[in-house]
């Protein structure tokens, strides 16, 4: 069985060979925010792109764009490796979001799986190492946002036992706990992922001992809970 790194390197890889079918074609765009040369360099060959300009595509607003789902499923292997190894410099919640507007789980089913392969492959290469390039708050936003659940990404971190999960542990709970941000907890860029009920749920139940933080027992966290529960029944 490969090393878990190795899998993530595999699964990028994969991703490159799935997307590589994606050809180019004349992208059409926001005449104010791009010249004629960064248009034609984002209608070029993949891998000419330069970086400040398929930053600043990475980033941009569906609006900016004649056809952005055809253009951001294009740019999916530039955008996606270098946001996992911590060098893309835009917010991670960011790509999350302009991935779920251009509606990746519509995209052609090779598509969608590589996809899918790369966040799982990215998510256990997280649990394993501490620090990661990315810190497992956003990691986790990333994949909980895009595939629209927390719980199988939290599933798999309790069914993980290792030092990094641990350390990733303690740090996830410095972040949602430092005033009280667990109560009202959001993901995404633009916060349209509400992650309160299955982040506080588990925190509660599955890796509570675990935790072994006594922040957890403050008896609002489980009034909380009881509420948020009841409300999305």
């Amino acid at each position: 069985m490969p090393s878990v790194p190795h899998r993530l390197t595999t699964a990028l890889d994969a991703l490159d060979r799935a997307f590589a079918a994606e050809e180019p074609f004349p992208v059409g765009g926001c005449g104010y925010c791009y010249t004629e040369q960064d248009l034609a360099q984002l209608s070029g060959p993949l891998h000419l792109i330069p970086d400040n300009v398929l930053s600043s595509a990475a980033a941009k607003t569906p609006d900016h764009w004649d056809d952005f789902a055809r253009l951001y499923r294009r740019l999916v292997p530039r955008i996606v490796r270098p946001m996992i190894m911590g060098r893309l410099h835009i917010d991670e919640e960011l790509i999350a979001s302009r991935l779920c507007q251009a509606e990746w789980t519509s995209w052609d089913a090779p598509l969608t799986a590589a996809l899918g392969d790369v966040w799982s492959a990215w998510w256990e290469t997280t649990l394993h190492t501490h620090p990661s390039p990315v810190p497992v708050r956003p990691t986790l936003a990333v994949i909980g946002v895009t595939t629209g659940s927390l719980r199988p990404w939290l599933t798999t971190w309790a069914a993980t036992r290792h030092p990094a999960a641990d350390a990733h542990l303690a740090d996830l709970l410095d972040d949602v706990l430092y005033e009280g941000e667990i109560t009202d907890l959001h993901m995404g860029f633009y916060e349209e992922y509400y992650a309160t009920p299955e982040l506080l749920g588990w925190l509660l139940t599955d890796v509570r001992e675990r935790a072994g933080d006594p922040r957890l027992d403050a008896p609002y966290l489980r009034e909380l809970l009881s509420t948020v529960v009841r409300d999305t029944e």
